[in-house]
């Protein structure tokens, strides 16, 4: 952690000048307390777990299923997808950065077996309770990712190239080879295929960024439960050393039909996990999504919705977890998933302040606010580190320069929907 004792700086005037000043410190958006540095990592550990279905479920979707027009058993991951080694656990590792085996973690297993239950009983009829992992969710911010595209890096503008249609159009006539009616639908309206490829380019996309993430956020708990984060600037770190290590993975998409490989996206485009996908997925996800339905209503013409799509604020760093926790609200989905895999201290934790059993999911919707902000910060100080000036840089103007370069990432929270006053309060949650 890197730690200043004073700056040749003036106070910052901006709102968040106290906020500011701690990042200019080497510090998070998320105050440093023994009991933030518990939730977070709590957090992380039961997000990690059903990550670790998203991430393989969305890499079968998008490899496998592809285009099937009645994709009933899309969430039914195949046993090859279960044990499909990650890139960043086990001892094949290309960079190992969770020391936990490759495959599905021993959790989700049991949980993908028993359910609430806790009992063993056919796999349709635990899907059909609606008693398993929320796909619904990761599904989300993919659309999420979708929509809010072109937000830097170079893959969607990739997507509408004619190297791009030409690759679908060799996929598409493949898979669909011996299908007439299929075949004849795609003459007739090849644009409704090519926009479906491009969704489930993004499929992929964000299933090998969370690919990383989950054996991240595995090995953060383990460091935490052997003592080995001093606070919250501590973990901020780790994920800034991490954005840093995993920045040049490649994102690609590839379309298997039978045992022949199709590249959609091939790897020699280039592209690049911090530029194309986590630096778009944060964009999207934590700051913008979209309104969630059924929680509000919202008058267009009276201005209630923002006519740009850069001034949309319903993400994690701005959602009110309070109203949020109704059935089918993507949020709420993720907290009830995480639910199944809090450890044994964030559940004691949720004894002592919830109001009652049924508050578990407002408790986890603030708790993981306060992570996300702290992963928020994370990607600013590295940001920060990427183009600007170290922190304890002597130059005046190298500090005004990283100064104003804080400011301006605090004034996307000068918005009255804005959690992170809320944050600074031990008593939110």
């Amino acid at each position: 952690m890197t730690t200043l004792t004073h700056t040749p700086l003036p106070p910052s005037t901006h709102p968040h000048a106290d906020i500011i000043h701690r990042l200019e410190a080497g510090g998070s958006m998320l105050p440093d307390t023994p009991e933030n540095l518990m939730q977070i990592i709590g957090i992380y550990k039961a997000y990690a777990v059903p990550m670790d279905f998203y991430w393989r479920d969305l890499l079968y979707i998008a490899e496998r299923v592809f285009l099937n027009p009645i994709p009933a058993f899309k969430y039914f991951l195949p046993q090859s997808y279960l044990d499909l080694p990650n890139h960043y656990a086990g001892e094949t590792a290309d960079l190992r950065i969770w020391r936990g085996e490759a495959t599905a973690h021993p959790e989700l297993l049991e949980f993908m077996e028993k359910g609430e239950l806790k009992h063993k009983l056919p796999k349709l009829f635990h899907h059909l309770w609606h008693d398993r992992i929320n796909m619904e969710f990761a599904e989300a911010c993919m659309r999420a990712m979708l929509w809010h595209q072109g937000m830097g890096g170079r893959f969607n503008d990739y997507l509408q190239t004619p190297e791009y249609t030409e690759a679908c159009d060799r996929t598409i006539r493949a898979y669909f080879k011996g299908n007439p009616v299929m075949l004849g639908l795609y003459k007739a309206f090849p644009e409704m295929f090519y926009e479906k490829c491009r969704e489930l380019s993004y499929y992929a996309n964000l299933g090998q960024f969370w690919e990383v993430m989950a054996p991240v956020f595995f090995e953060m708990s383990d460091i935490y439960d052997e003592g080995g984060f001093a606070g919250v600037p501590d973990a901020m770190d780790f994920l800034v050393n991490g954005i840093f290590a995993v920045a040049g993975r490649p994102i690609y998409h590839h379309v298997y039909v039978g045992d022949e490989c199709f590249e959609l996206i091939p790897k020699s485009c280039g592209f690049t996990w911090l530029y194309e996908a986590a630096l778009p997925y944060v964009e999207a996800v934590f700051y913008r999504t979209a309104p969630f339905r059924g929680t509000k209503s919202y008058n267009a013409q009276a201005g209630q919705v923002p006519a740009a799509q850069s001034d949309f604020h319903y993400g994690i760093l701005f959602a009110d977890v309070f109203p949020i926790g109704s059935a089918g609200i993507p949020p709420t989905l993720l907290m009830q998933d995480m639910l199944h895999f809090l450890p044994p201290y964030l559940q004691d934790y949720y004894r002592q302040h919830c109001r009652g059993e049924d508050d578990q999911l407002t408790q986890i919707g603030a708790t993981f606010q306060r992570s996300m902000y702290n992963v928020t910060s994370a990607v600013i100080q590295a940001l920060r580190t990427a183009l600007l000036y170290p922190l304890n840089d002597p130059n005046p103007e190298h500090l005004r320069a990283n100064r104003q370069f804080f400011e301006a990432q605090m004034d996307r929270f000068l918005r009255p929907e804005a959690r992170l006053r809320d944050i600074q309060r031990q008593d939110y949650r």
